[in-house]
């Protein structure tokens, strides 16, 4: 990921430097494992733990001559710790170095991104409650529907983001292995037991079932948890940047002083910030679809996965903690407007009540289909004459409508109030109070 869309805590977890670093403590702490069941004296464990260094430059030296990096790795460290550089890599191959690794740097990863995710949810708690007795338009299709709150709107983004947060827990718990079993997962030059030794001090169980790699469908499933929670930032920042549009303008995303919204037309205010969420979760969705191409490897193992992720991983992580502070700002400053969406909703001056005047009508003992019919007449007559009576008007002058329902019940089909009666039980089952 460039830096542009980068964090530091999150880019030091995937630095070449960090990645080295590891790959040297899971060789070191393996030497110890065989220390700790026997195999190997402590003297010369001790010894590598003192004098093992790391020098990124002669391992890049040697990875041109023999186009392999963790055997350059091996070598390069191994010339800096003297005699006991021969048990570095003892009964190892590769990928129990690299896939280790990789799994911590997928975990301390997933730690930042639920700390992300909290971030968020912090911010959204207290605009729910906040705007909770505020109505909106709801829309469906993008067309004019039932009133909402727009309290329960932000309360609705905030389950999801719950979700979102469980998703990545269990993600977390998908890629929290290691795998120190040798060239193809036999074991055959190593012990489960230093296995165990490497993982317990990593924070990592042993991989079950593994091959000379970690199966991906783990890698897989991470992946695909960080384009769902990005999809769930895509929706919140999809519908702030409907909402914002000039002849909608019900709110806004921070706009800070100083800022220009255009090069050329200095009174341009644009949900660019939304838009750059919008647009890093297509990278995540596409980088979803790569690690599902990355299951299927031939037979103990290929390299087809490797070069991949080299790239999909650190992006995928990188961009949804970038995208996840992004949001985390836009909805703690939100520019809300309620006399907008007070007035939006008298824009179609009361066709929303349609709903409540059918069940009101049905209640009163008319039939459905009749009821739908009177109604719906007038809906679109208000709908085609603008200028002409309102939707209330016209059902107040309707005889026959009339008749079936007295002047109180019609009422209290256009009472916003009754509308929304259910709007604090609903955010109270949410887990958020109705008031801020």
């Amino acid at each position: 990921m460039i830096p542009r869309y980068s964090r530091p805590a999150m880019s030091a977890v995937w630095d070449e430097a960090e990645r080295l670093r590891l790959w040297l403590e899971v060789e070191l702490l393996a030497v110890e494992g065989w220390v700790a069941i026997g195999r190997i004296p402590g003297s010369d464990a001790a010894a590598l733990r003192s004098n093992a260094r790391l020098d990124r430059d002669r391992v890049m030296e040697l990875e041109a001559r023999t186009g392999h990096d963790l055997a350059s790795f091996v070598e390069a460290v191994a010339e800096t710790a003297g005699p006991a550089g021969r048990w570095l890599h003892f009964g190892l191959t590769s990928n129990d170095v690299v896939d280790t690794a990789l799994c911590v740097q997928l975990t301390r990863s997933t730690d930042l991104l639920i700390a992300g995710v909290d971030a968020v949810l912090d911010a959204l708690a207290p605009q729910a409650a906040r705007f909770a007795d505020v109505p909106e338009i709801g829309r469906t299709h993008g067309v004019h529907a039932e009133p909402v709150s727009f309290g329960l709107k932000l309360a609705r983004w905030h389950a999801e983001l719950r979700r979102g947060r469980q998703r990545l827990q269990a993600a977390r718990s998908e890629v929290a292995v290691g795998k120190i079993s040798g060239p193809v997962g036999t074991y055959a030059g190593c012990d489960p037991r230093v296995e165990s030794f490497v993982c317990e001090r990593l924070g990592l169980q042993p991989a079950d079932g593994a091959t000379q790699v970690v199966p991906r469908d783990r890698h897989a499933a991470w992946t695909c948890t960080l384009a769902v929670v990005g999809g769930s930032l895509d929706y919140i920042a999809t519908e702030i940047r409907g909402l914002q549009r000039t002849e909608i303008r019900e709110v806004e995303e921070p706009f800070r002083s100083g800022q220009k919204g255009s090069s050329s037309m200095p009174h341009k205010r644009n949900p660019e910030k939304c838009e750059r969420i919008s647009g890093l979760a297509r990278l995540l969705r596409g980088h979803a679809a790569t690690a599902l191409q990355n299951q299927p490897l031939w037979h103990e193992r290929d390299i087809s996965h490797s070069s991949v992720e080299r790239i999909i991983l650190p992006d995928a992580a990188l961009a949804l903690d970038y995208m996840l502070d992004l949001c985390r700002g836009i909805v703690a400053d939100l520019h809300v407007y309620p006399e907008a969406m007070e007035a939006n909703i008298e824009r179609t001056r009361g066709l929303w009540a349609s709903g409540q005047v059918l069940l009101a009508l049905i209640g009163a003992g008319l039939g459905r289909e009749e009821a739908y019919r009177l109604v719906q007449r007038h809906a679109m007559a208000a709908w085609q004459e603008p200028a002409g009576p309102s939707f209330r008007a016209r059902l107040e002058s309707d005889p026959t409508l009339t008749r079936i329902l007295p002047p109180g019940d019609l009422a209290g089909c256009f009472d916003l109030g009754h509308q929304l009666r259910h709007v604090p039980g609903i955010l109270d089952r949410l887990g958020l109070t109705s008031r801020a």
